[in-house]
This record gives C-alpha cells, structure tokens and sequence, in this order.
C-alpha cells in the first residue's frame, strides 16, 4: 500500500503546480438571426505546438475582432460573425484538444433565453446545435466536467490520498470519505448559489494547509490520538475548504440558467465518481504491488508521508505569497 502511494505521490507531483492547465472557453452570443459575437478564451501555457482553435460553420463570415488580451493564465479575443442560416443546427467543433490532452467549455446563448452547455473533449469535440438544450445533456456534460475537475487537481487527489494513509482499509475509510463529500457539497451548493463569497487566494492556501496538516498527522504516527481514532471529523471541516475550490472552478464555467439545480447537482455526481475512480484505482495497483512486492513493501511506508508533505509545503508557500501579495 504504501509502495503504490508512493508511486501516485510522485506521478502526482508532476502537476504540482494544482489547476495551472483550465479548460479553453468558448462562449457565443446570438445578437439577431444571423448575427453572433463569440468569445475565445484559451490558457497561454499548452503541452503542444498545436493550437486549440474554434471553428463555426463554414458560412458564417467575419465582420470585425479585437487583439488578443491578457485575462488571469489565458489569452482572449471577441469576434463578430454573420451567420446567413443562423446557428441552430450548425456544428461547432474545437481542433487540437487530443495534441494538447485539454478540453474546452462552450457556453450558447441564443434568442428566446436559450442556453446551451457543452464541454469539448479529444473524443467529443463537436456540438450540433439543437433548438432547445436538454435535461441528458446537461447531466452528463456536468457529470463530465466534475470528474475531469477531480482528476486535474492533485491537491485533491493527494488529500485523499492522504485520509486513506490515515485510515486504512476498513469500515472507517466509509466514514471518513463520506465526512469528506458532505463537508464539499455543502460549501459547493452555498459558494455557487450565491449564499457567501469568499477570499480565493486564501481559500487556495487553506487547501494547501489542509493537505500539510494531515502529513503532519501521518509522520507523527500517533494512532492513539483523536485524528486517528475519529478522522472524519478531519475530513468533513476540511472538505468544507475543498468545496470551495471545487466551485471556483464551476464560477469559470458558469452555470445553465434554466438547470441551475441539475448541473450542480451532477456536477458534484462527478467529482464523487472520479473520486471512487481514484480510490478504486488505489485498491487495484496495491493489489498487484503487494502481490509482486510482499514484505518489502513495508519499507516504503514514510515516503509517500514525506512527498505529502514536502509538495503541501511547497503548495503552501506559493499561495501564502499570493495572499500577502
């Protein structure tokens, strides 16, 4: 077990930089029938020389954009087209997102308050346009885009790595992981419903914190003590800090006005699915390094601990600076 956290900690420790690679965003406004402004905005960091480009129908022609703008990580431009057969049932498709292991969001917003939400993969990278948007779409792109959320931010990850070192294989990891996914729901539903707004920066490094807590917790190795004995209460107050960064990163992808309560909803259907993905994936590659490795797999026990540790540290230190900045 601890061999194969190892393992994960160091392949994790490869985007230590936590949420540096946002989806690309393509968001498009019918102004009349034919009529349309479209906003692109992609991160300026990618893995490829490829670009990630829109393309909209073929007969839409260009009447006027503006430069490229620096916003946040990302480069952003509007452009105005005319479009002669309009954009319902037209296709809108993303090149490069297989080259650049990314994906992109579209937000529609077409006449008569009709909304569409779509998120663009290497598999999936066009949108046929409907009249009307509908209730398995949303489902499932929301589904989708908490999953990838889940799986793109390793400080996430590793803190849940981290509750299984805490707790083990046993009826207490149900506890705990269930402590966790409430405390995160509630702060998820209150943060992007409007309830409270909170300080990011802050937030960002109290996640940081949460994480170098609970190495801490594991070097000192006290199994007596209230945090080994009942983790869930860990779990639960810092999966409220989680939540938060959760809906950050729902706030940049917005939210369908007429399923407010559906997207959210499986939205967070999907960061519990790529999480039990994740802890499934655990069970499976300990399975195997146990049976390859046996006993020399206890001394691997402090290293994942220390990694933890050492990449919570370090996570802690560039976000305290951006909040004193």
């Amino acid at each position: 077990m601890k061999w194969l956290l190892c393992v994960i900690t160091i392949l994790l420790s490869v985007e230590a930089g936590a949420h540096r690679f946002a989806p690309s965003l393509l968001e498009v406004r019918q102004l009349s029938d034919t009529d349309l402004t479209v906003t692109w905005k992609t991160p300026t960091q990618k893995v490829s020389a490829v670009p990630i480009e829109p393309q909209l129908p073929p007969d839409c022609a260009l009447t006027s954009e503006s430069p490229w703008i620096q916003e946040g990580t990302g480069m952003l431009r509007q452009i105005q087209l005319t479009c002669p057969n309009g954009i319902v049932g037209q296709t809108v498709s993303i090149t490069g997102l297989g080259e650049n292991q990314s994906s992109a969001l579209l937000r529609m917003y077409l006449a008569d308050d009709i909304f569409h939400q779509a998120v663009f993969t290497a598999d999936s990278p066009a949108f046929l346009v409907p009249a009307e948007g509908t209730a398995s779409s949303v489902a499932v792109d929301y589904s989708w885009l908490g999953a990838e959320h889940i799986w793109a931010g390793p400080d996430h990850l590793l803190f849940v790595m981290g509750l299984l070192l805490l707790v083990g294989w046993n009826r207490r990891l149900i506890y705990t992981v269930t402590a966790f996914t409430l405390g995160h729901s509630v702060t998820l539903a209150m943060v992007t419903l409007g309830v409270f707004e909170y300080p990011v920066s802050l937030v960002e490094f109290m996640i940081a914190l949460s994480i170098f807590v609970l190495a801490v917790e594991l070097a000192r190795g006290d199994m007596g003590g209230r945090l080994w004995r009942q983790p869930w209460w860990l779990a639960g107050i810092f999966g409220l800090l989680h939540g938060m960064g959760f809906a950050g990163a729902l706030a940049e992808t917005g939210l369908p006005q007429s399923n407010i309560p559906l997207a959210l909803l499986f939205f967070n259907v999907g960061i519990e699915l790529g999480q039990l993905a994740f802890i499934m994936a655990l069970v499976v590659i300990t399975a195997i390094g146990t049976r390859l490795l046996g006993p020399r797999i206890s001394g691997w026990r402090p290293m994942p601990v220390y990694l933890l540790g050492a990449l919570s540290a370090m996570w802690c230190i560039e976000r305290g600076l951006e909040v004193l900045a």
